[in-house]
């Protein structure tokens, strides 16, 4: 049975239009907050959303994500409330595809089999886990296969990932998030020099949509590359817009409106 994501990436291939996912760090600027983002969100029409589950140490995040991270969890923000906030949101109607991007610390330390019953039970569809590597999911990715209606696991690819491109995207599932740019999230968008021909070699190799993150604020940031990528993923971008604005309602809906008309 495909999840949330798979049917939604179906869709948006069917209706011949590009994906836009955002990124928004859990408890920012506190839980109930973070249920109107997602819900007005769904409403503007946003395609999937990662939503952060706050890491005191979070290593691939560059400073906007990392200071969100902090004072999410400084106004108490834990894994258990954000499970909390995704089964009452699902149970308020909420279908919008939902993914956990997280560290595997926080996974570890609640207990894999418990991590992945809770998420099966309160509705999130896919995780992305940045410090670990492909040739280390094994333990959790044997658990996600032996339960039905797991999360699916997203599969990261960088430039640097070259020969193994292959290798990480043979059972890959969902959608590819290609790391446009080497370091840290939220630079200004100076991709790879090499990008085109980077994204042309994962969607060369790739069954499943090619999307593009790290660095991007506008349509006009990936234009030149429309035609390869199949969607654009917007983190840190979207939380600057989030705090500039005090979390309105009209900046979220105008800004995904106009992101997904431009794009298509």
């Amino acid at each position: 049975m495909m999840n949330r994501i798979e049917q939604r990436m179906e869709q948006l291939k069917a209706e011949n239009k590009k994906a836009f996912i955002t990124y928004t760090t859990a408890g920012l600027k506190d839980m109930a907050t973070t249920k109107r983002i997602i819900k007005t969100q769904e409403a503007a029409g946003i395609d999937v959303i990662e939503l952060g589950i706050p890491f005191s140490d979070p290593v691939a995040d560059g400073p906007v994500i990392q200071d969100a991270s902090y004072k999410s969890i400084l106004n108490g923000t834990t894994l258990t409330k954000v499970f909390d906030m995704m089964s009452e949101i699902r149970d308020e109607g909420v279908d919008v595809p939902i993914i956990f991007m997280m560290y595997y610390n926080t996974i570890y330390h609640y207990g894999i089999d418990d991590f992945v019953k809770k998420c099966i039970g309160c509705g999130v569809d896919g995780l992305i886990v940045p410090d670990l590597p492909f040739e280390e999911q094994k333990e959790l990715q044997t658990v996600l296969d032996s339960n039905e209606d797991a999360p699916i696991l997203i599969q990261l690819v960088a430039p640097v990932s070259k020969q193994r491109i292959p290798m990480i995207l043979e059972n890959a599932r969902g959608f590819v998030y290609c790391v446009s740019q080497m370091g840290v999230t939220g630079k200004e968008a100076n991709f790879h020099k090499d990008i085109r021909k980077y994204l042309e070699d994962v969607k060369a190799v790739s069954n499943i949509p090619v999307m593009m993150g790290f660095g991007i604020r506008t349509v006009e940031d990936v234009r030149p590359l429309l035609d390869v990528i199949d969607g654009a993923i917007v983190g840190s971008h979207f939380i600057k817009l989030l705090e500039s604005s005090d979390f309105s309602d009209k900046t979220i809906t105008d800004y995904i409106s106009n992101f997904k008309e431009k794009m298509q």
